[in-house]
């Protein structure tokens, strides 16, 4: 085998308790769909031949310096706290760490293990090619995110809602699969010691400058609230915001029944699972202080002055909807043409966006329009409301040296639709990946004008409207 990965382990050195050592499930007929080679390339990756890297990306086949092992983890899912998550689908092979940064290495659908709770341990095609796309378009619009490195089919059936649908395996890259949840793990047990363990260790790896828990907690508040605010600019909802799908990292993690709104509205829902709209678009802000909250709890029992540690975390939370804040006006400031700040700036992006929500105008095109000089009125079947909003803008504008530039910069052409995405995965259970290169190809420059690609900015039209996304792991 010519494949070579430069493996370089530091969570498979912590204590045992944090995982379980156990190698993926082999794939009965592995066959590479996709691999990224220019991340790869990053990563110091030396690919091999399409048959190695099917092997090996579909857990078949264990490569030299792998360490494989399931991640131990809790977390707050829907509010609710579940002592034991852990890894059940999925497997860190090991990391690699190339020009000062370590990435890990982690096969998603790659079998059972002992935090399966019940399930197979697997995931089918659908899932893995949509967090594929996803992802690698979070990454193109400059949004922190996991990464995907292989997308495999696995040559075997997978058993959804009483369908066979075909098994894949997606290898994801990311910081780290550190996880609000995963020191709430330890918290939830009482141990101090592996607490401790994964504080330093997770420190080291993402925040080396903070000097104890307290300034650990607030470089970790900070990533969050930039990152939700990256979220929030693109109509971005990610659906399933639990605390173990939240990483210390401040990285977009677990695509499973995200979404990007079409036609906007804050209350907008996609996730079958999010009954009562707790993940919903406009909730995201609030969501991510709750979470940071639970982090902050589990880590008081480091700080040496209990009364302190919770003065001072408290603080700290209390902080983040202020950061939050900040940064979503400033990033909306420049989707609306504003390099400066004026006061009034927050209640005109504020109006602009109640127009768009009464009017159900598509979000991602809306704000190209405005940079581009398209048809913007056109967005609005009652444009009244916009064209007084517009005349406000225009004297605002008027003190902006290149607002079209800074527009363009900020607003993208192309987002992953929801019923584009579906279209291809029908596709591909088809056997046609045509429309999920297609995809791929263009969302790697979503800021530039692709004539060839104006179907692919097209909102979906009343009969291609997808109204609910899925987990379907």
């Amino acid at each position: 085998m010519t494949l070579h990965i430069p493996f370089d382990n530091t969570y498979a050195r912590l204590p045992g308790h944090f995982y379980t050592r156990q190698s993926p499930v082999p794939a009965k007929a592995p066959r590479l769909i996709r691999f990224n080679h220019a991340l790869a390339a990053e990563m110091g990756i030396t690919p091999g031949s399409a048959a190695d890297l099917a092997a090996v990306f579909s857990g078949s086949v264990i490569p030299d310096g792998a360490e494989p092992l399931a991640q131990a983890y809790a977390g707050h899912q829907f509010g609710g706290f579940s002592p034991r998550l852990g890894d059940g689908r999925a497997n860190l092979l090991g990391e690699t760490c190339t020009q000062g940064i370590r990435r890990d290495i982690h096969l998603k659908g790659s079998g059972p293990t002992p935090y399966s709770r019940m399930g197979d341990g697997r995931a089918w095609l659908g899932p893995v090619l949509r967090e594929y796309v996803v992802s690698e378009a979070m990454h193109a619009l400059s949004i922190p995110t996991s990464r995907a490195l292989a997308a495999v089919a696995t040559g075997e059936s997978v058993r959804r809602e009483g369908r066979a649908l075909p098994g894949a395996v997606l290898t994801r890259v990311a910081a780290s699969h550190i996880r609000v949840g995963s020191f709430e793990y330890f918290a939830a047990r009482g141990d101090i010691a592996g607490l401790q363990a994964l504080f330093e260790h997770a420190r080291a790896r993402h925040y080396p400058d903070a000097r104890d828990p307290a300034e650990f907690l607030e470089a970790v508040i900070a990533a969050q609230a930039r990152l939700i605010a990256r979220w929030m600019g693109v109509g971005f909802i990610h659906g399933v915001m639990n605390t173990d799908n939240t990483t210390i990292s401040g990285e977009t993690i677990d695509y499973g029944p995200c979404a990007f709104m079409d036609a906007y509205h804050p209350d907008t829902v996609y996730s079958s699972i999010d009954t009562y709209g707790r993940y919903a678009y406009a909730n995201q802000p609030r969501v991510i202080v709750w979470n940071m909250a639970q982090l902050a709890s589990a880590l008081v029992p480091l700080m040496p002055d209990e009364e302190e540690a919770v003065a001072r975390f408290t603080r700290a939370v209390h902080a983040m909807p202020g950061l939050i804040e900040a940064e979503w006006l400033a990033l909306f400031r420049r989707k609306i043409g504003l390099a400066t700040a004026a006061p009034d700036d927050a209640a005109l992006i504020d109006d602009l966006l109640a127009c768009m929500a009464e009017n159900r105008a598509d979000f991602t095109n809306t704000f190209r329009m405005l940079a581009t000089h398209g048809a913007v009125r056109e967005q609005f079947p009652d444009p009244r409301a916009f064209d007084a909003w517009e005349a406000r803008w225009q004297r605002r504008l008027a003190a902006e040296a290149d607002p079209t530039t800074v527009m363009r910069a900020a607003n993208p052409a192309f987002i992953p639709r929801n019923h584009r995405i579906e279209q291809m995965i029908e596709a591909a259970l088809k056997g046609d990946y045509g429309p999920f290169e297609r995809l791929l190809d263009v969302l790697s420059t979503p800021y530039e004008d692709q004539p060839d690609a104006a179907d692919l900015a097209r909102p979906p039209q009343a009969s291609e409207v997808v109204e609910q996304t899925f987990c379907g792991t």
